[in-house]
């Protein structure tokens, strides 16, 4: 601020000298509180202090303009770069002059010192999911959306989606807490811990109506406390299976169980039901049940059920956030393992409070398909993965100007021919100034063309990595036939790995032998005396 009120006192100053002719520098500088020499080096020319670049700096400030729009490029594609990933920028481009290395902290100061840069965290984003927010395929969805309710006639009240949400029973999600004001850290919650898996079927229309859940949990058969010890409304569905998740066999005990609560409150023939691409979907009887009784299914696109299925837009994160209060509760009650009892108990109070019909409608509403509103989903996408392509020109508009890309050169360097051939007497000036352009232009391409031998480098090397992982020979041991080398065995011997073998297949040091093993004199006594154990086993 006090330099802000200096540069204007100075800029007074030299008006007020401009225009009183009677009015000296000296008394100018008195007046405004300015010293005499800044005023006359002001008048003559001379750049302030705070718009000049001081020589300390080891990157000059094309190679930082250089930085800087690689930097924007590499957000605009969805792979904005970390603090050391600026700094290693640099460290390039310095490295290609043999040059020292910037500090510790200049990427935080290059950071600063750009507007048009700005550090915060990122998101994490899956690289299928960027892939696949192309507003081209999004809006192919929509299309068919909107055709298949045209041609079927769907009313809102038979427009389902359904789809499926993990719970591992003891787990609970990070919320906010009051804690201590003298407290470091973060505060901790405590939380069961017990991570059986069950598996929540949820099932809704665009007029908000939902049909009775179906759940998943681990287990053989049904146990009569499930239901005696729970008040579990009649119309939940409970399906036990080896490990809490769904597969063929219930997905079609699903598709069953939305049949019976739904086809008698449909208003049209066919219902139709938005679903996520899971296995269980794809089975042959899910699609001829589906046939049989007027269901039509579409598929969502992949890696898209965050922008364009209603229930993960507007219900599963006050879901899953409600369950974790429920099962707080238990622990401040003490009870410290999670059954499936209380999963039961912390589950329906969960799905009553945040399974309703404003989050039901929300969901439609958020994912664009009630009502049919695709701009809904289309402006939030921010990124997409795509290769850039420099911007055409004319030319025979050419003027003269730093170069930005390879194809400007030729339109560069032919300006520079024509003025030189047109050049007699007048002043060289103009060429000089072209010349300049061009060698600026090239030194700029030279500094993108280091950033991006840098970048190839890396790729290289991970490329290498991954075709040596590609190339190496995998073998396949058969549960009856295990070919080892000498090295292997004593590995195996020396961790005490000792498991069946034939002793027929067993090829040690090149030589083939049957149930006479011959041991090396590498091998400890020890191994030797389990080795011939093994032998006599078999």
């Amino acid at each position: 601020m006090q330099s802000t009120n200096k540069e204007a006192r100075l800029l007074l100053a030299i008006e007020a000298f401009q225009k009183d002719k009677k009015l000296s520098i000296r008394k100018a500088a008195q007046l405004y509180n300015i010293p005499r020499t800044t005023i006359s080096h002001r008048m003559d020319g001379l750049t302030p202090r705070t718009e000049t670049r001081a020589n300390c700096h080891k990157i000059t400030q094309l190679e930082e303009k250089v930085i800087v729009e690689y930097i924007l490029d590499m957000d605009r594609r969805g792979f904005p770069p970390k603090i050391k990933g600026v700094e290693d920028m640099a460290n390039y481009i310095l490295e290609s002059r043999n040059a020292k290395k910037v500090g510790k902290l200049w990427a935080h100061r290059f950071v600063k010192r750009h507007t048009e840069l700005k550090t915060r965290f990122s998101r994490v984003y899956d690289f299928q999911r960027a892939l696949c927010e192309d507003p081209k395929l999004l809006e192919e969805w929509f299309r068919l959306v909107s055709n298949m309710q045209a041609k079927y006639g769907i009313l809102d009240c038979d427009f389902y989606n359904f789809d499926e949400t993990g719970f591992m029973m003891g787990i609970i999600s990070a919320a906010m807490v009051v804690t201590d004001a003298e407290r470091r850290g973060r505060g901790k919650a405590v939380q069961p811990g017990n991570r059986e898996w069950a598996t929540a079927i949820i099932c809704g229309n665009g007029e908000g109506e939902t049909i009775p859940p179906f759940l998943v949990v681990q287990g053989q058969i049904h146990l009569s406390n499930w239901y005696t010890e729970t008040d579990f409304p009649a119309d939940w569905a409970i399906k036990p299976t080896s490990n809490g998740w769904t597969n063929n066999e219930t997905g079609l005990e699903w598709l069953k169980h939305f049949d019976k609560h739904t086809i008698h409150r449909r208003k049209g023939k066919y219902r139709m039901l938005v679903l996520d691409r899971y296995e269980s979907h794809k089975s042959i009887s899910f699609q001829s049940y589906c046939k049989a009784n007027d269901i039509i299914y579409i598929r969502l696109p992949l890696y898209s059920s965050h922008l364009t299925q209603p229930l993960d837009v507007g219900c599963f994160s006050v879901l899953k956030r409600s369950y974790g209060c429920q099962i707080d509760g238990f622990i401040k009650v003490h009870i410290n393992h999670i059954s499936k009892i209380e999963f039961f108990i912390a589950f329906k109070a969960a799905y009553q409070e945040s399974i309703t019909v404003q989050n039901m409608k929300a969901g439609f509403r958020g994912a664009g398909l009630i009502p049919f509103n695709p701009e809904a989903v289309l402006s939030k996408l921010d990124i997409r993965i795509h290769t850039p392509t420099p911007p055409p020109f004319d030319l025979d508009l050419w003027i003269s100007q730093t170069l930005h890309n390879p194809t400007e050169a030729p339109s560069q360097s032919t300006l520079v021919k024509s003025r030189i051939s047109r050049h007699q007497s007048s002043s060289p000036t103009p060429i000089f100034k072209t010349v300049l352009a061009l060698a600026k232009g090239t030194e700029r391409l030279a500094y993108e063309n280091t950033l991006l031998n840098a970048e190839n480098r890396i790729l290289r090397k991970a490329n290498e990595a991954l075709s040596k992982h590609r190339r190496t020979k995998k073998l396949n041991y058969s549960k009856k036939k295990y070919l080892l080398d000498k090295k292997l065995w004593i590995y195996y011997l020396n961790k005490r790995l000792i498991f069946r073998f034939n002793a027929t297949s067993v090829k040690m040091g090149g030589i083939l032998m049957g149930k006479h093993l011959l041991v090396d004199a590498v091998v400890s006594v020890e191994s030797q005396v389990i080795i011939q154990e093994l032998v006599k086993s078999i």
